[in-house]
């Protein structure tokens, strides 16, 4: 069997992972432990992102013709990557974390939704919230008001209705000044 027959299996399933992908980020993985491998496999596994280690020459010709093709240029010494199809920033995100304590690990760069990225880029990316954190902030700022709005009612309520409830000293004498007119 030739070697390049041997080679296109590789190629078609980098070629499929990166087919939907929103975000692939490239790595340069040189020097982590194996306990930092493994515990950085695991974090990028519970998110959902495929991490491979796959030569250069094979994802350069996986990359032909998609988005993804701006990444050959950063393609030199060892690499791996990084891929999401669901969350785009999660690969970053994750990665950027982990490489604050494991420094041997270090960000090359990365497509994210069809735009490059290097690796400064990649970290100002990382601080962006995920998309569950975002939604969940934006719930809690539409539920304010309401819950605020009834505490407020159940105080009222509780003290026997608007009629126990003191009026306003403004209110007040805004209804005495017509009378005394």
């Amino acid at each position: 069997m030739a070697k390049v027959e041997l080679k296109q299996p590789v190629v078609q399933a980098i070629a499929e992972d990166v087919k939907d992908a929103t975000s692939v980020v490239l790595v340069d993985y040189r020097g982590l432990t194996v306990a930092e491998d493994t515990e950085m496999r695991k974090q990028l596994r519970e998110a959902g992102v495929v991490y491979k280690v796959c030569k250069n020459t094979m994802m350069k010709r996986a990359f032909e013709g998609t988005d993804f093709a701006a990444l050959d240029e950063h393609l030199e010494g060892p690499s791996a990557i990084a891929i999401s199809k669901d969350d785009a920033t999660a690969p970053a995100r994750i990665l950027c974390k982990f490489a604050k304590n494991a420094k041997a690990l270090e960000l090359k760069a990365g497509v994210v939704e069809g735009t490059l990225y290097d690796a400064d880029a990649l970290n100002e990316l990382a601080k962006i919230p995920s998309r569950e954190e975002l939604l969940s902030k934006l719930l809690g700022s539409l539920q304010s008001p309401i819950t605020n709005l009834a505490r407020v009612l159940n105080q009222i309520a509780e003290k026997g209705g608007a009629d126990a409830c003191e009026a306003a000293p403004a209110a007040e004498e805004a209804a005495e000044a017509p009378a005394a007119e």
